[in-house]
């Protein structure tokens, strides 16, 4: 689509050359003897440039100027004066003009400042767009990652953030589990609000139903005065509860009153606390496990998980991995700090068990222990740089029992899938075997999104 540009003069002659001349060049070009009817088709057209004689009868072409600049800031206004009259061209550029034509002026003079004009306005298009994405994601600005795995989990944020839903994030240890809870809790209403944040695996069991539901003074020996819970200093934001799945039995179905009801009652207490906040949990336990063991209420799963949200494991999402470690890089004063290729290919063929807390551990311990400016694949961990390191009871660390070929097999189809953002040329590329083959295998194992069957 051509760009679309509108000139503003009285001049009849003129106006038709600067709109021969524009048109050649391939632009939409609208045109207006006045002010006032230039005003009008600026209104309707929106043209991210204007050319306006600054001496017109009527509206001058500084209130012109004006009108759009207070309309439009981005929209680029080169102004036409007669030869002679620069310092009233000088004036109109302090007000906000892009440039100055002096008349008469060529053809060429006119088509660089127009495309210039142009190329000005693109700049300033996208850093207001950028500024808006920016300001779209300010709640995930410590969540690093392009992923297909990670967009999903943006989308899922963004949508539910704005709500009062409870949300229950899954995942493994070191995934980032509360920095989506602060992004959630960025994202909603309550942000100006208290986030607290309780992690029920840390507080010692005797303690951890003071801590949480608060207690009246004489409750118990030491409870020299009242004290308010956890969830009490929540009240108007948002309360997390991270390894909800160490939650003691005897004290779930308290916690289940509260996402029922949002009441408290504090130990030692008769009267109830009415609470206006938001619960977000969190939990690297399989809880539909723990209910069929009987050690999580199957009532308060269902409660908690509203809005489920799996957080993938960074093994899932290599991709991600060069933009976390320059992201660490800055965060630790290695922002100038290069790391060479097959170290990085290192970094993301190893399966980080600790997730990205132990890849931030890792950048933190690679750029204090550096002696130059640039990380080698000798300066890794040995268990990082050694060719097809793996950790944990992998496909490739096979039982003294024996292990099924078909399993095995799967297992790295699987692993390859996951590896590649579920791209299947990009994991037959990565398992050397043509796409035909590798869809052939996703059949034979019912391979689905995510390793699961279907």
């Amino acid at each position: 689509m051509s760009a679309k540009i509108l000139i503003i003069d009285d001049d009849d002659s003129l106006r038709r050359v600067l709109e021969y001349n524009l048109q050649q060049e391939g632009y939409s070009v609208f045109t207006a003897p006045n002010g006032e009817a230039g005003l009008k088709i600026f209104t309707d057209e929106a043209p991210p440039v204007v050319i306006t004689d600054l001496k017109m009868p009527g509206m001058s072409g500084f209130q012109v100027l004006s009108s759009i600049k207070e309309r439009s800031p981005a929209t680029v206004v080169i102004v036409l004066t007669a030869f002679g009259a620069i310092d009233t061209a000088v004036e109109a550029m302090k007000l906000g003009a892009y440039d100055y034509l002096t008349k008469p002026f060529n053809r060429d003079e006119l088509k660089l400042t127009v495309r210039k004009g142009l190329q000005l306005q693109g700049l300033s298009e996208e850093n207001r767009l950028l500024k808006e994405e920016l300001a779209d994601r300010a709640e995930f600005k410590n969540i690093v990652g392009t992923s297909r795995a990670m967009e999903g989990v943006f989308s899922v944020v963004r949508k539910v953030a704005d709500t009062e839903a409870t949300v229950l994030i899954t995942g493994e240890s070191g995934t980032g589990k509360e920095l989506v809870a602060r992004a959630i809790h960025s994202g909603s209403a309550r942000r100006a609000a208290p986030f607290v944040a309780v992690n029920c695996a840390a507080i010692p069991r005797d303690l951890l139903e003071s801590e949480l539901f608060g207690h009246v003074k004489g409750a118990f020996t030491g409870a020299i005065r009242d004290k308010a819970g956890k969830f009490q200093q929540a009240d108007g934001g948002t309360i997390f509860l991270d390894e909800v799945g160490d939650l003691p039995l005897e004290l779930q179905p308290k916690l289940l009153r509260v996402l029922q009801e949002r009441v408290v009652e504090p130990v030692g207490g008769n009267a109830e606390v009415k609470l206006d906040l938001r619960v977000v949990a969190a939990t690297n336990a399989d809880l539909e496990k723990g209910i069929a063991e009987g050690n999580f209420r199957d009532d308060l799963y269902y409660r908690l998980s509203v809005i489920p949200l799996r957080l993938p494991p960074l093994r899932e999402r290599p991709d991600d991995i060069p933009l976390l470690v320059r992201y660490f890089c800055g965060k630790y004063g290695g922002g100038s700090v290069a790391f060479a290729k097959e170290a990085l290919e290192a970094l993301q063929r190893y399966p980080w068990p600790g997730n990205v807390r132990e890849l931030e551990n890792t950048v933190e311990r690679l750029l204090i222990l550096r002696e130059g400016e640039r990380v080698e694949l000798a300066d890794l961990p040995e268990k990082i740089a050694a060719p097809g390191a793996r950790s944990g009871e992998g496909v490739l660390r096979l039982p003294p029992e024996g292990y099924s070929l078909e399993q095995l097999e799967k297992e790295i189809v699987v692993e390859a899938l996951n590896r590649c953002s579920w791209n299947q040329t990009a994991a037959a590329r990565f398992l050397r075997i043509p796409r035909h083959t590798l869809i052939y295998r996703m059949e034979k194992y019912q391979i689905a999104q995510q390793g699961r069957g279907k």
